[in-house]
């Protein structure tokens, strides 16, 4: 199986639900299983999201994901760049990419 190198970071508080650690390095299925009837698909962010949450999310899923996506108030950005201008979920993970997870959300 071919797999995805990956460099993972949480930053505003987001580390805390990750073992208190900013950064991960992590490799990822680069076709990550589909359904029989299709063919298979690229590792994505939404794929990562899930992934992370099913791995190195230590606890308080609710405060990381919400409807199948970070949760509103988390700055996602793929190599520097907001992932809305990169296709959000859809965008298709590369070997060597830096995701970083930002939560703009602060407790008062």
């Amino acid at each position: 199986m071919l797999t995805i190198s990956l460099k993972i970071e949480f930053a505003g508080g987001l580390e805390l639900l990750f073992s208190n650690q900013r950064s991960h390095r992590i490799s990822i299925p680069s076709n990550p299983a589909s359904t029989p009837n299709e063919p298979p698909k690229r590792a994505d962010i939404t794929y990562l999201i899930h992934w992370l949450k099913d791995n190195l999310l230590k606890e308080r899923v609710e405060l990381f994901i919400e409807n199948g996506t970070v949760r509103p108030g988390i700055l996602v950005l793929v190599n520097d760049t907001d992932w809305e201008l990169e296709g959000e979920g859809s965008y298709e993970l590369m070997d060597g990419d830096e995701i970083v997870f930002i939560s703009t959300l602060h407790g008062g």
